[in-house]
């Protein structure tokens, strides 16, 4: 851009200050990591200089003519709030006295100031909002855009609360796009190849629109965008944003059968054509999301804007609506289930962390690391459907006091589970408890392979778990964990030593078997009615179908029945209609 002077006493050949510049882009993205992201600006991340080269009509005398850039964001840049910057060679700006997030300029040393040839080393420092900024320069009378910069976060500066030391982690964690979400059940792990796709073409203005649309920036947009410096407050932006339950977020969740309107979400593998056509539609919600299609889209987010992220499923995960730690389920004395609780064990539940240092809970840096962010729209968090930023080793350590979520989080992973049962007369009696069973095998994708890395031990100690499976010795407690049946007749001299057990794996599509071992230690004969009830579950607790319902009599003889002599009753179930294989399939 080339501007002109209309001061009459200045000479037409003076009045040409600026005649070119030259953002380096190859040579800035390329050290700053951004050189694989599609766009055409010039994307750096704060803490880390970049340069800019100027070529002026005539000799550079700072002493004379001072240079002085201004750097912007937002809509209401304000140097109080770090969104606006002003600088120069030399550094004798006037600036505001509360000035925060002042940026850095120095000339490089191959200048050339004697023929008018500038480059110019800048550095945004490393608590600077993250954003879209305006560089304009000023020289003698003239002043001009100088450039268009995106910065984003810096795991690679130390300063910047996202750091993070490992080079194989920072690959991983900021630079694949590639990744791995798991699915399924504890036993029975399955993996999906998802595409994260954060550097795509577009990514850059829609991780920036995400921003620029959510409700805190339509309430304060100053106070917004300056907070756009914490990768805390942005990282529990973007987990509320994601889901559209009470803005104009990204998807829309349906954990139904029917998904008319939209894409069932066990067709999406990746994240770019959910964001895009988001943009493309002026922010309406794309249909239809489940957890780990929340999860793989905040995960790319979090990536384009610089945050290390993975992605994390928990299997048996605890969704604790009371808040008391327990979930609670209700059984029939046939088995059946009664009533819905709001309580419930998802199969498996998927949600994102993200790094970050968190000297809001801890100077000592104890909570520091890895951050549990859910966008999943379960519970309202501070009247918005978030979850997070959660310190991994605050839930570790039991520490529920603690923002942003952290007691949600550790019943996830925590929480008891009580069955009842519900007798004829409405009354209830407690059949089981089981402290173990929550929070297994959570897993994520590892550093630098496919392989599945199981971090259960960052979310809970070994130890813990060990001890309570030492307590449980009451045979009540024994044979809770999978069967619910009124035992009060019998349990004196009945022993359930097996529970139901499977005969073989099960199989997409085959028959499934599965046996129950019962022991008497009576002297005569006992007669039993068992009743079999079978139910689809999705993967959330909900219930889904009712399979199959089967009253069996038998008699237990004295004695028989232990492990050494096999079983005495003996239930194979079958799944023999061919719809019904097809819902279990898909509700798997």
């Amino acid at each position: 851009m080339i501007c002109f002077c209309t001061n009459h006493n200045i000479k037409y050949s003076d009045a040409v200050r600026l005649t070119k510049v030259d953002l380096n882009s190859k040579t800035n993205r390329t050290e700053h990591h951004t050189s694989t992201i599609l766009a055409d600006e010039l994307i750096v991340r704060r803490g880390q200089a970049f340069t800019v080269t100027l070529k002026l009509t005539q000799a550079f005398n700072p002493d004379l003519y001072p240079l002085t850039v201004v750097a912007m964001t937002g809509d209401y840049p304000s140097e109080k709030r770090g969104t606006k910057s002003c600088f120069g060679i030399p550094d004798s700006v006037t600036r505001s006295p509360s000035a925060k997030a002042v940026w850095k300029i120095e000339l490089e040393k191959n200048s050339s100031p004697t023929t008018g040839i500038l480059t110019l080393i800048i550095t945004p420092p490393a608590i600077t909002p993250i954003g879209q900024y305006t560089l304009t320069v000023k020289y003698r009378d003239q002043e001009t855009l100088l450039a268009t910069v995106v910065v984003l976060f810096n795991p690679w500066c130390t300063d910047d609360w996202v750091f993070l030391s490992d080079e194989k982690e920072r690959q991983e964690y900021v630079m694949n796009e590639q990744g791995i979400i798991y699915r399924g059940s504890k036993d029975y792990i399955d993996s999906q190849n998802w595409d994260f796709g954060q550097f795509e073409d577009n990514m850059v203005n829609i991780c920036m629109k995400i921003l620029d649309v959510n409700n805190k920036h339509k309430k304060n947009p100053a106070d917004d965008e300056s907070a756009r410096c914490n990768p805390i407050y942005v990282g529990r932006v973007v987990s509320a944003m994601i889901n559209s339950q009470d803005d104009r977020g990204v998807l829309e969740g349906n954990w139904g059968s029917s998904f008319w309107g939209g894409v069932s979400p066990s067709q999406w593998n990746g994240s770019h054509a959910i964001l895009k056509k988001w943009y493309n539609t002026f922010c309406s919600p794309v249909k239809y999301g489940q957890c780990w299609v929340f999860a793989g889209v905040m995960c790319s987010v979090m990536r384009l804007l610089g945050i290390p992220c993975r992605v994390v499923t928990n299997f048996n995960s605890a969704h604790d609506t009371d808040k008391n730690l327990i979930i609670d389920k209700y059984h029939s004395d046939t088995g059946v289930m009664p009533k819905e609780s709001n309580d419930s064990v998802w199969n498996f539940h998927v949600w994102v962390e993200g790094w970050m240092k968190r000297p809001d809970l801890a100077e000592d840096g104890k909570y520091d690391g890895w951050q549990v962010l859910d966008p999943t729209p379960q519970e309202i968090s501070d009247r918005v459907y978030c979850c997070g930023p959660a310190s991994v080793n605050a839930i570790l350590n039991g520490e529920t006091a603690l923002k942003y979520d952290v007691p949600f989080v550790y019943a996830e992973v925590n929480a008891d589970c009580v069955d009842w049962l519900i007798k004829a007369d409405g009354s209830k009696v407690k059949i089981s408890s089981n402290t173990s069973s929550v929070g297994q095998n959570i897993s994520t994708k590892s550093v630098g392979s496919n392989k599945r890395m199981n971090i259960t031990d960052t979310y809970k100690y070994p130890e813990a778990v060990y001890k309570v499976q030492r307590n449980i010795k009451s045979d009540e407690d024994k044979m809770s964990r999978s069967l619910q049946m009124d035992t009060t007749h019998f349990k004196q001299s009945v022993h359930v030593s097996s529970l139901f057990s499977q005969v073989s794996k099960p199989m997409n599509g085959e028959d499934v078997s599965l046996k129950l071992v019962l022991h008497s230690e009576s002297t005569a004969d006992r007669p039993l009615s068992i009743n079999i009830n079978v139910q689809a579950m999705r993967y959330n607790g909900s219930r889904a179908v009712n399979i199959q319902n089967e009253l069996k009599e038998e008699t237990l003889q004295p004695g028989k029945g232990d492990a050494a002599s096999g079983e005495d009753a003996v239930q194979k179930m079958h799944r023999r209609d061919r719809c019904v294989k097809t819902k279990l399939e898909r509700l798997d």
